[in-house]
């Protein structure tokens, strides 16, 4: 079994946060009925290049998108503005232990579909809203998405080279702000909404009563800015951008290392954690003097002497190629690493042996392989079912499973565009 099998979501939201949430849960073993749009489905769906290719070599209509965020649930046309879709919405909640959705603030509530009215159908029900801004507040009505999420809640303003870095040129280059390159709002507020669901199930099992799960991307944001949000609260001082280094550790950054084989620049990360790992750092790169040096022996003083201390490492770093300091210091159990691109990310024997791709034959191709789970439990494994490959492919089934209804009663809902 899996672990959350026998619970069963009604999942009306779409693009990334809410998606990524039920994926999670539907690894878990939860059955996730994905609520798709007639004719179009998740926005997603439309989201490439790139697309799916199918085993002619030609683009299908599945973007890659799509099927990163929706691994193991099952697609259900139903178009909600429509009263016939509304009353078939409420009919499956009947069914159904979490009810999850983003549409803006007050959207559902026009729909019938709304907290209150839908705990009057499934007391039980766990009812997740999931918004840019939340369900209360001066920009509780607006449009949130990770983009603008990234800037408001102060992660942009700490992502970025330094404002004064100086250049090659010897002229100062201004960093700027940067966002992550993934949609990091999305998706850590679609990993705290999976922690809530869960908790609020334990809730209802303990006492039959469902409740509403209010998730913010801003909030979601403004929590991952984890120690350097400490950092402003408990010192007054905004933080500022710096690079690829890190605002509490020192040697803790990427370093230029000697040039690789065909000339070009070459990189490592080195992460030194604690004043034991510097020693051992200092032993490798032949400068055991630093580590007894009182300015750089412990961390706060390397902070605190940042400025003195890197331009010597620097230095030192250019001394020797990338896999002659990746070799040492992990032999000294430094911590370090190399700066994959994705192509080397994928051929990693770590992450070939850990199984972080799944392989499976689609309906349009005949092997498709896409990211697993990263979640390994020893007596409850995760699902490894294909994202939904055809909008609206387990209507029939879900309708005549849930709901038993015959073969005509779909077809005339289907007829009027209600499905």
């Amino acid at each position: 079994m899996n672990a959350l099998q026998g619970i069963r979501i009604l999942d009306l939201s779409r693009v990334l946060a809410g998606p990524w949430c039920t994926q999670t849960l539907a690894d878990l073993g939860a059955d996730v009925i994905k609520i798709e749009r007639p004719g179009c489905g998740d926005d997603t769906r439309g989201w490439g290049p790139p697309f799916l290719k199918d085993d002619a070599g030609q683009d299908t209509a599945e973007a890659a998108y799509y099927l990163g965020a929706n691994r193991n649930k099952r697609s259900v046309t139903c178009d909600i503005a429509q009263p016939a879709g509304q009353a078939l919405v409420r009919e499956l909640v009947r069914h159904c232990d979490v009810f999850i959705e983003n549409f803006k603030v007050g959207d559902m509530a026009r729909y019938g579909l709304d907290y209150d009215s839908l705990r009057a159908i499934q007391p039980r029900l766990v009812y997740c809203s999931v918004t840019g801004f939340g369900q209360t507040g001066p920009y509780r009505e607006r449009a949130g998405y990770d983009y603008a999420i990234q800037g408001m809640g102060g992660l942009m303003s700490i992502t970025g080279e330094r404002d004064d870095l100086v250049g090659e040129s010897g002229h100062k280059v201004a960093g700027g702000p940067q966002k992550v390159g993934v949609a990091v709002a999305d998706l850590f507020t679609g990993m705290y909404a999976s922690v809530a669901i869960l908790a609020a199930l334990r809730h209802a099992e303990r006492t039959g009563e469902g409740q509403h799960v209010d998730m913010a991307l801003l909030d979601t944001q403004v929590a991952m800015l984890a120690n350097l949000g400490a950092n402003y609260l408990v010192s007054g001082k905004t933080p500022g951008r710096v690079g690829n280094a890190h605002q509490n550790i020192v040697p803790y950054q990427v370093f230029e290392v000697a040039p690789a084989a065909d000339g070009s620049k070459d990189h490592l990360i080195l992460a030194v954690g604690n004043d034991g790992q510097f020693a051992k750092f200092c032993e490798v790169a032949g400068q055991p003097e630093l580590a007894v040096d009182p300015r750089y022996s412990k961390n706060a003083d390397r902070v605190r002497n940042r400025a003195e201390l890197v331009p010597l490492l620097e230095a030192i770093m250019k001394t020797r190629a990338k896999a002659d300091w990746l070799a040492a210091l992990e032999a000294a159990k430094v911590p370090c690493g190399a700066i994959n691109n994705l192509a080397e990310v994928f051929a990693d024997p770590q992450v070939c042996e850990r199984g972080m791709v799944t392989h499976w034959a689609h309906p349009l191709r005949q092997e498709l392989a896409l990211v697993s789970s990263p979640i390994k439990l020893s007596a409850t494994p995760v699902r490894t079912d294909l994202p939904p490959p055809l909008l609206g492919q387990h209507t029939d089934e879900v309708l005549r499973e849930l709901l038993g209804w015959p073969e005509d009663r779909v077809a005339a809902l289907r007829q009027q565009g209600v499905l």
